[in-house]
This record gives structure tokens, sequence and C-alpha cells, in this order.
């Protein structure tokens, strides 16, 4: 019997801390709902990894190498980068760019949301070396499986805080943004009504649009082909008209699975020894800097633009430039309800959110074009 609980010797405190930031997080997924895709495995996660001599990850026991199943899955998924462009497919798949294609100059949206990004590299440059300042920058985008493809490829020591802090802010979008919108616009801004003015899109722009922008994308930021080359393959996919089943296969099956996968498998990046240090706690906090920093940026870029508009926008529009997809663009759409319960803004955020995920795609491919070497 005393053999049988031997373990619970060896279990330190920092594990029984981790045990709670696990426990937060599949209360965050279950109670309040908070893409519980992605919080709920990686709490889980979190939990399985910090077990004294946990044989989910890789550990020397005895001078004995014990491969763990969390470690073979990351070394075969994520030190690759497989699993967050296999996930880029899925989400290309998911995405109608009908929105974006019908009114395209809420693009610039996308683009002004990125400022988070450039603001948060001067930041994190004057706490840690370039490469890892880069990395943590791109927290701001939003987009998890960019934050990984960019933090792997720069080899940044603190790949593991980038890829929590970057999925976790993705799930807490409608906690962060709303207050930050709030903070920047006036009741009256809230409540500008766009009308949507629906233009057909024909098939054959809906084809050309994703295989065009990856060969743009590739042109300017040749690091970004792979990353925004999965996902626009994933859009031909939905787009083309003859493959509905793999075009279903990909929204569905594929990026749910994928998603699973990477939440556990992060979560080997998770362990007490590696998370609960000072600097982890600063690249948080750093991300949570650059995402505040990327939702103001689209919306003050959407005031400054009112200036000299004679048709108003409404800001806060300018907050789903962000790649949280399509989470920000739902989110402006309730606040405007909220303001005023006829003013129907989902098109428009959409259309704006669309623009964001490809806008946060190429911006990790400029960052890895300046620092990649």
């Amino acid at each position: 019997m005393e053999a049988l609980f031997s373990n619970v010797l060896n279990l330190q405190w920092q594990q029984v801390v981790m045990w709670g930031i696990g426990a937060l997080l599949i209360y965050l997924a279950i109670a309040r709902d908070m893409e519980p895709t992605l919080l709920l495995p990686l709490g889980f996660g979190a939990i399985l990894v910090n077990l004294p001599f946990s044989g989910a990850v890789t550990q020397v026991i005895n001078g004995v190498t014990e491969h763990g199943a969390l470690s073979v899955l990351f070394d075969a998924g994520i030190a690759n980068e497989l699993f967050p462009l296999l996930l880029f497919i899925g989400i290309g798949a998911m995405i109608d760019f009908g929105p974006l294609l019908s009114n395209p100059k809420l693009m610039i949206f996308g683009a002004a949301a990125q400022f988070g990004i450039f603001f948060t590299l001067c930041a994190a440059s004057m706490f840690f070396d370039i490469n890892d300042a880069a990395s943590i920058a791109i927290i701001g985008a939003a987009d998890g499986p960019t934050a990984i493809a960019v933090a792997q490829k720069l080899g940044s020591k603190y790949l593991g805080a980038i890829m929590v802090s970057a999925y976790s802010y993705m799930a807490l979008v409608p906690v962060i943004q709303p207050p930050v919108i709030r903070l920047l616009t006036t009741k009256k801004e809230r409540m500008i009504r766009m009308p949507y003015h629906e233009h057909n899109v024909s098939k054959i722009t809906r084809i050309l649009f994703p295989i065009l922008t990856t060969v743009v994308a590739g042109l300017v930021a040749p690091a970004s082909v792979a990353l925004v080359g999965f996902l626009m393959f994933g859009n031909l996919i939905r787009e083309c008209g003859v493959l509905d089943s793999l075009s279903d296969t990909a929204q569905h099956v594929l990026a749910n699975l994928i998603t699973i996968l990477l939440g556990i498998t992060i979560a080997c990046q998770m362990k007490a020894e590696q998370f609960l240090r000072p600097d982890t706690l600063l690249i948080l906090g750093l991300g949570l800097v650059a995402f505040i920093m990327d939702t103001a940026g689209g919306v003050l870029f959407a005031k400054f633009l009112n200036l000299f508009l004679k048709e108003k926008i409404n800001p806060m529009i300018g907050a789903a430039g962000i790649s949280a997809f399509p989470m920000s663009g739902r989110i402006v759409h309730k606040m405007g309800l909220k303001e005023d319960p006829s003013n129907f803004l989902l098109m428009h955020s959409i259309g704006v959110n669309v623009s964001g995920q490809i806008a946060s795609v190429i911006a990790g491919g400029l960052i890895l074009n300046f620092f990649l070497h």
C-alpha cells in the first residue's frame, strides 16, 4: 500500500498551482462556454502533464528515457508546424469571403488592426532577444496557428507560453474586446448605422481570389507562403463547387480533430518548471497588451477615417480586424444590437474579421522575413 501512494511524496506545490490553472481553463470552457474546443483540452492537458513523473510526457527515469504520448504528438505535429497548417485548411474552408469581396475597402481595417503586433514588438524587445520578442508580438494577431508557426520557425525559447497565451486570448475575446471598444467610442458612434449593399460575387471571382491572394502574399512575404497557402487552399476547396464532401470534412471533422490535438498537445509545454516563471508572466502581460492595442488600432483607425467621410463608419467594426474568426465579428454585431436593436453590423464586421484573418497571416510572414536567418 505504501508503494502504491509513494508518488504522492513527489508532488510539488508548483504542480498543484498548474492543476488550478488547468481547472480554471476547464471551468471557463464548460461554465462560461468560452471556446470549449480549445480550453477544455488545454486545461485537462495542463493537469495531465503536471502529475509527478507523468507518463504523458517524455522524461528520463533512472537513466532511461521514457517516451510520453503528448511529447511524441508535439514532435510529430507542432515542432514541424503540421497541426497549425492542417488547421488552416479547415479555417479556410469555413470562411466566406463574399462580404469582403462585396466591399473590398474593408480590407484596410484588417491591416490597421495589426498595429498591436508591431507596438508589442518594440516593447518586448526591451526585455527579450529580438527573435523571442517577435514571437511574443505575434500573439496580438489572435491567431494561434500563426503564433505557433512563427515562434517555431524563429526558435523561440518561450514557445509554450506563447502558444498558451495566443489560444487563451483567442478564447477570451468576449471578455477583452468589449471594454476596450466602449472605452474608445461614444454611444453615438456605437449607434452609427451602416446599410449593407449586397453585391453579387461571381463564382470565378471567388475561385480566383484565394489563388491570387496566395501569389501576391508569396511575392510580398515569401515566408508566409505555407500559412497563406494552406488557408487559401481550404477556401478554394469550399468555393470550387466540385469538392463539397471534402469542404464539409475540412470544416468539421478535420478542424475539430486538429483543434483537440492542438489543445492537449500544447499542454505538454505547460509543465510547472517551464510555466511558473517571471518571464512567462511577462509574456502573458505583453500578449494582453498586443491584443488590446490591436483592438484599439482598428477602432481608432475607423474614427480617423470618419473625420473625412460623409457616410460614417461604425468604429466598432475596426475591432473585428483581429484574426479571431468569427468570434470578434459576432461580438461587434452583438454590441451594435445592444445599442440599437435594429442596427445590423454582422456582414460588415464579418467582412473585416475575414480581412483580419488574411492580414494576421501576412503579418506573421513579414515578421519571419525580417527576423528569420
